[in-house]
């Protein structure tokens, strides 16, 4: 496959925003501009990885610059995507000086850290934490592994995903184990954090005056985050992103006992448990059709409207609790692919929540409007577009000394 880039630009200095997945690889570069948020100038992904996979990318217009797959749709590893899309994008950027590379992690060896400095050492450390969180955090590190070979005068910085819920009070984040477990790392992390950031500084422009949110991040892993003020006091997601709400092919939570069981039983040792259930569960699991809401909802099958009925089940359950964390509910928001397209899981959803003053505007919710909530509810409903890339490279720039860098 060829890689030629599409298009010229002007010479700037450029950070780059790499948001790696256990299928995909999302990118983002963007200019640096100190007076106010970095522009982007490229973004794209590819998508598949290990199937079909496809390259694409977008200039800061939203034209279409790149849209290719592998000849018979030959499967790719990481690390190849990764090289494929550093150096297409040096090839893009030609003139432009790339000065610093942002990458989402799952998780950091302390869970107070925002965002931190990478080097090969730091990333053997974050390496370690793939024993918690295998299914993004392994193919992160790869990730930067592959930049730091290709591009070493980069600075590289990882900024994490559970970061954003550590404002959860310790009542949410404990789990009832005994402490030398607890100590140990067992607790209530979060994930979808870098989202979540993005959507709470959204909301605070939006609607100010909502202070009780319940965020829904509704795509191949889904959660849910209640914030007050802005901040974290709940998520669905608890020490890994196996657990919470079911997902494309995650089980979300399944009860202890059952898996003791799966184990004692010798139906499954460890390695095939773990595969179990986060390669063949989830909608996946309940369909036996496909992970993918697309197919779901458009499909008549009996295994396809179970699957549906039982992930809006599960999102009525949490948010009805998030509903009593909080005191109430001022606004709900849908992002992620499945929250930002699917209007059959917000109708479904927003028709179970009546109860909590939720009216749906079935005319702007087919429609996919911004606000989709009806005239006489008490909560206003919003879809908005989350933007991981863009709290990358701000959390990189600002790690960063960026006086320095563009000398």
């Amino acid at each position: 496959m060829s890689l030629r880039p599409a298009t010229e630009t002007a010479v700037a200095d450029v950070v780059l925003a790499f948001n790696a997945g256990s299928t995909s690889l999302r990118f983002a570069a963007y200019d640096i501009d100190e007076a106010r948020d970095p522009c982007p100038r490229i973004v794209g992904s590819v998508e598949a990885i290990q199937g079909a996979a496809r390259f694409n990318a977008r200039d800061g217009a939203g034209r279409v610059i790149a849209n290719r797959g592998w000849a018979g749709g030959h499967p790719i590893v990481h690390d190849e995507a990764c090289r494929l899309v550093v150096e297409w994008l040096q090839a893009c950027l030609e003139g432009s000086k790339i000065v610093a590379v942002g990458h989402r992690m799952m998780l950091g060896a302390a869970p107070h850290v925002w965002a931190m400095h990478i080097d090969a050492q730091a990333l053997d450390t974050l390496a370690a934490q793939s024993t918690i969180e295998p299914s993004h955090q392994p193919f992160s590190v790869q990730s930067a592994r592959v930049v730091g070979a290709l591009l070493p005068d980069a600075a590289q910085v990882a900024c994490f995903d559970s970061a954003f819920h550590q404002t959860m009070p310790e009542a949410a984040r404990a789990y009832a184990l005994p402490k030398a477990v607890r100590d140990a790392g067992i607790h209530h992390r979060g994930y979808h954090g870098l989202s979540y950031e993005y959507i709470s500084e959204r909301m605070r422009s939006l609607a100010p005056q909502a202070r009780r949110v319940v965020v829904a991040h509704l795509g191949g892993g889904s959660s849910l985050c209640a914030m007050l003020d802005g901040r974290s006091v709940e998520t669905t997601m608890g020490v890994s992103p196996l657990s919470g709400l079911p997902m494309a092919t995650r089980s979300g939570d399944i009860p202890p006992e059952a898996l003791l069981f799966l184990l004692k039983s010798g139906r499954f040792d460890v390695a095939s448990l773990e595969s179990m259930l986060y390669e063949r569960s989830g909608l996946l699991g309940l369909s036996g059709i496909s992970g993918d809401m697309r197919v779901l909802q458009d499909s008549q099958e009996h295994g396809a409207i179970d699957a549906m009925t039982h992930f809006v089940h599960a999102l009525t359950k949490s948010v009805g609790a998030y509903a009593a964390v909080l005191g109430g509910i001022d606004a709900l928001v849908f992002t992620g692919g499945v929250g930002e397209h699917s209007h059959q899981v917000r109708s479904g959803l927003c028709r179970n929540l009546a109860s909590l003053g939720i009216v749906l505007d079935e005319c702007a919710n087919r429609a996919h409007s911004a606000e989709i909530s009806g005239a006489g509810g008490r909560v206003a409903v919003h879809v908005i577009p989350t933007n991981e890339e863009l709290v990358i490279a701000r959390h990189t720039l600002a790690l960063l000394d960026v006086a320095t860098l563009a000398r």
